[in-house]
């Protein structure tokens, strides 16, 4: 009989404990697990963090909710779930009540506070960040923290968030990091392991459903991919080619009729050349094979919203009379809280025919409320076609059995772009409902020039890379010194992602560098010359063909031309008093030197770039270090020690991309004799960016003292972006007003028609613009003197009224 040490039989009673958790959580669901969600939640019962890339519906919340129940099953464990939008968070919120009810879940949003101490709490991912740097109690006991849509990192405006939370969180917490499939999953696993420690890197390229994907040529479906309709063989279908070849000629328009439910519908075939259908013909087409519903990608708002007015003109109605009855109810109990002239503005009665007869927008143009409904309608089966933009392929849960890709190419802001593989990836990867779909559909519409080839490359290329974007800024600063002090703030930084790519880059670098020292040294080798040293002679020869060039460019002065030509007899002496001069190999020695100099020049601007980015994250870091030490908001105390100041503490509480201006505004008390419209005015200059468009434009501003305070945060933004750049820092834009008076007609009461007739603004965006005001306003009630917190704090309520109020979404 075997005997066991105490600490034995504990180790194997903790392992008998740990197993059936997952047979538990396993027997609770209503499929069985897949093997990478298998080996994610082993990875997670055994006290190990994860990192899942998986395909968008591959089903990798199954990871986090097991983390959820591993908490749960804890005494007092707790558990967060961070997303990148409040929209997300508001889903997974709703999810968590329906399965541990109302008192185990919170939800934290910014503005959104529900029931914060709650053992699960849904959040977006600045609120964490927000957390740790407060040190907040509500960290206690945190077991879990599960990242949804971690690749966000890459997001150059809000990536930084992410890797401010992996770095900061305390290290007893597991991670549940959940990426869409990128390319260098591993690099990211390694990264995670280096600073989080013990992570397993599960990656599955499989859909859950699988994805044939189709060209829509005229009225006709053809394969993207040969006969087995698989991205793996790469093989495009011959008749696609055939197409591309002959300009699409090759298909004959015919007319067809198709028939859906008791309605009749007729395809009506387009005039274009380009053999495209219009959009109705496509919506009965996609009817007609039984495709619906389906996600229409139009990469502008513009045309989604057309695109639902060309529908609805033509008649197509795709929803039964019980459909459009429940669809009325849900849509009637939501509005209720809007007043009618808000409706009114908002195309309320138009919005609500297209979603009776099955057909919605969805866009960042649209009232958050209104996405909300469209999202909810669609998850209900209700809405059969919803025209959108791409930001839907990043936002929440909403599969279809089709996806149509009316072009492959969109605006940038500057240019039209094609769509990326990780683009195409995001998109099409709504394509097939997990439990319902045996298969999701990718239809691709013809256009004049399509390449068949560069489409399967699209296709077939499933994955996009994961670089970091974080960069040091001053609330970030402030916050590290006041907690670790510079020295390890700096240390801290060197372990960002942003770092460690940097470094793996050198790597890389440093590799090529090695290999051009051993080809320099054959180079050398080579033109050895047994007279004399020929890199000597070399360099004469260089040094003449240079100055031959200058004399014959240009058009020197007398005393230049003198000079040149002094210089080029004195080096075409040297040249001929060389010993390398009389070698019967001259020429072909040089031959080998012309070689070896090339490569010195590629070897030197290598040398160059390596420098550059060893500790470039630490190296700006110091840089805005100094620039809030010059400033007053970090200073030196009497041991030597870097410490944050009075001010200091005033940025630690200040986030945002004009920060530092926030902080030095409320120092200089400029906006201390702001009214309530007043305040929220200036905070709508300093969240909104501008538009190209607005550069340069005057601006009709509010009155009231706002003109004189904006005049003077204007002047303190001028002198900070000339004290930035002396030290090398690339500064911000400058505060644009553009929207001020629009903001502050809303904080004085108007209505929305008015506010938004006064801009040229979408009822989405001014809601999105309000929602940021208030949350800065909400900093500033916070850490500004008396007199000015209560007139912000009285602003947040001047502006979270009627749609602002109305919908939590950001």
């Amino acid at each position: 009989m075997t005997t066991l040490s105490p600490a034995e039989r504990y180790a194997l009673s903790r392992q008998q404990r740990r197993q059936p958790r997952l047979q538990e959580f396993a027997s609770g669901l209503s499929f069985d697990l897949d093997p990478f969600q298998r080996a994610a939640c082993a990875a997670l019962d055994e006290g190990r963090s994860v990192l899942v890339a998986a395909p968008t519906g591959a089903g990798k919340t199954v990871v986090a909710e097991f983390a959820v129940h591993l908490a749960m099953r804890d005494v007092d464990a707790k558990v967060f779930y961070t997303t990148p939008i409040k929209a997300l968070s508001n889903q997974k919120y709703q999810e968590f009540v329906e399965t541990w009810g109302h008192p185990e879940v919170g939800l934290l949003t910014g503005d959104t506070n529900i029931n914060s101490g709650a053992r699960i709490v849904v959040m977006t991912t600045e609120v964490l960040r927000n957390m740790l740097y407060a040190d907040s109690p509500l960290l206690d006991r945190l077991a879990y923290v599960v990242m949804d849509e971690v690749h966000y990192l890459a997001d150059r405006f809000r990536g930084a968030v992410w890797e401010e939370v992996i770095i900061h969180l305390p290290e007893p917490v597991r991670l549940v990091s959940l990426s869409a499939t990128v390319s260098n999953a591993e690099e990211f696993g390694d990264w995670l392991q280096a600073v989080r420690g013990d992570t397993d890197v599960i990656v599955s390229e499989e859909r859950p459903v699988p994805l044939e994907q189709h060209v829509l040529v005229k009225s006709k479906f053809l394969d993207l991919f040969d006969s087995s309709g698989q991205a793996a063989t790469h093989r495009v279908n011959p008749e696609l080619q055939r197409l591309a070849r002959s300009g699409g000629r090759s298909i004959g328009a015919r007319s067809q009729r198709g028939r859906r439910g008791g309605d009749r519908g007729r395809f009506h075939q387009s005039a274009q050349a380009s053999g495209r259908l219009e959009r109705p013909d496509v919506i009965e087409m996609l009817h007609g094979k039984n495709l619906l519903p389906a996600i229409v990608f139009i990469f502008s708002r513009v045309g989604c919203d057309q695109a639902v007015r060309q529908v609805l003109r033509s008649g197509i109605r795709l929803t039964e009379t019980a459909e459009r009855d429940e669809i009325r109810a849900i849509v009637e109990d939501r509005a209720r809280m809007l007043r009618d002239d808000d409706l009114a503005v908002l195309g309320y009665w138009e919005w609500l025919e297209g979603l009776q007869r099955g057909v919605a927008a969805h866009h960042a143009g649209m009232l958050p409320a209104f996405k909300e409904i469209v999202e909810e309608l669609f998850q209900k089966k209700l809405l059969k076609v919803v025209f959108a933009t791409e930001t839907l392929a990043l936002g929440v849960n909403m599969p279809a059995r089709s996806v149509v890709l009316e072009k492959l190419e969109k605006f940038n802001g500057e240019a039209r772009v094609p769509i990326t593989p990780g683009e195409y990836t995001q998109l099409t990867g709504r394509a097939g409902r997990r439990g319902i779909d045996i298969e999701g559909h990718s239809v691709i519409q013809w256009a004049d020039g399509l390449d068949p080839e560069a489409v399967a490359s699209l296709a077939s290329r499933r994955s996009y890379p994961l670089n970091s974007s974080f960069k040091p800024t001053y609330n970030m600063a402030v916050n590290l010194v006041d907690q670790f002090g510079r020295e390890r703030a700096r240390q801290i930084l060197e372990l960002s992602f942003a770092q460690f790519q940097a470094d793996r880059a050198v790597v890389d670098l440093a590799r090529t560098l090695r290999k051009q020292e051993e080809s320099m040294s054959g180079y050398e080798e080579a033109m050895r010359c047994h007279l004399g040293d020929f890199g000597e002679y070399a360099a004469l020869r260089r040094r003449i063909g240079d100055l031959e060039r200058q004399a014959a460019k240009g058009n020197p002065t007398h005393a230049q031309r003198e000079r040149m030509q002094r210089e080029l007899a004195s080096q075409r002496k040297a040249l001929r008093a060389h010993p390398c001069h009389g070698c019967a190999e001259r020429e072909q020695h040089a031959r080998w030197a012309e070689r070896w100099w090339r490569l010195k020049r590629e070897h030197d601007e290598l040398s160059k770039q390596i420098r550059s980015r060893t500790g470039q994250v630490a190296k700006r870091f110091d840089r805005v270090a100094e620039v809030l030490e010059s400033l007053g908001y970090l200073e030196r105390d009497r041991h030597g020690s870097i410490v944050s100041t009075p001010a200091g503490r005033i940025l630690k509480r200040i986030y945002g991309e004009r920060d530092l201006l926030v902080a030095e505004s409320l120092r200089r008390g400029l906006w201390d004799r702001l009214d309530v419209a007043g305040i929220a005015a200036m905070a709508a200059a300093l969240v909104y960016e501008p538009r190209r468009d607005d550069r340069g434009e005057q601006f009709r501003l509010p009155r009231n003292g706002f003109r004189e305070a904006f005049e003077r945060t204007t002047d303190v933004w001028s002198e900070l972006d000339d004290l930035e750049h002396e030290h090398r820092l690339p500064g911000t834009d400058q505060p644009s007003p553009a929207l001020a008076t629009a903001m502050h007609a809303w904080a004085r009461g108007a209505g929305l028609g008015a506010v938004l007739a006064d801009t040229d603004l979408a009822a989405g965006d001014f809601v999105r613009l309000a929602k940021q005001v208030v949350d800065l306003l909400d900093q500033i009630s916070i850490v500004a003197d008396a007199e000015l917190g209560v007139t912000a704090r009285a602003a947040i309520d001047a502006v979270r009224r009627g749609v602002v109020a109305y919908g939590s979404a950001a």
